[in-house]
């Protein structure tokens, strides 16, 4: 079976339709000022309903107060909550205690003993999404990480992976870390923000080859 696949960073009624249309099995809405796919939160909402029953919704935040984080589950009602930033796991598990969503954390994937900081996440986070390590923006920069170091790991939590994934080279990644999920952002942009239709169908459509 070919891998999940997520759509980060949607924005428009456009771009979820064609996500949906071309096989993705989980969209994005990033609500992170400093980011390009920046979504308000009744526009997210709104995405968010136009899916609902036929993709998993993830809701991005990025080191979002008690009192943000609460209103944007509220408002949004999205199936995976997603913290990008620095979020501790006592913090995810109290939150995937209170809340119906599912708990995914990214983490940058610097060096192998990054690996080993994860299983802090066990039992905290129902996926750990392994990204390139944050620069000015904690997502989203196109850049990959290196792709051996998930060669033959044992993960204890599911997982995925993120980070300067294309529709050329999302094969090679697939072939050499084993995901169950992929994550694609920048790779189906034609400028930061802004989806491209067609990026985004041979993405999907790599992905069903493998």
């Amino acid at each position: 079976m070919p891998p999940l696949v997520k759509i980060c960073g949607l924005s428009t009624p456009e771009t979820v339709d064609a996500a949906i249309r071309h096989g993705a099995t989980h969209i994005g809405l990033v609500h992170y000022e400093p980011s390009p796919r920046h979504v308000d939160l009744a526009t997210a909402a709104a995405l968010r309903k136009r899916a609902e029953g036929k993709v998993k919704v993830a809701l991005l935040l990025v080191n979002a107060s008690q009192q943000l984080t609460g209103q944007a589950l509220a408002t949004v009602r999205p199936d995976i909550i997603q913290f990008h930033g620095s979020e501790t796991p006592e913090w995810l598990a109290r939150v995937r205690q209170l809340v119906p969503a599912e708990v995914w954390k990214a983490v940058g994937l610097k060096d192998a003993g990054t690996l080993d900081r994860v299983a802090r996440y066990q039992g905290a986070a129902d996926r750990i999404l392994f990204d390139a390590p944050a620069q000015a923006l904690p997502g989203g920069t196109g850049t990959r990480f290196d792709w051996s170091l998930l060669r033959g790991h044992r993960h204890a939590i599911d997982w995925g992976i993120a980070g300067g994934l294309t529709p050329d080279n999302i094969g090679q990644a697939i072939a050499e870390t084993g995901a169950p999920l992929v994550d694609v952002s920048s790779g189906v942009e034609s400028a930061p923000g802004i989806k491209d239709m067609d990026k985004m169908a041979a993405f999907l459509k790599a992905v069903a080859s493998c």
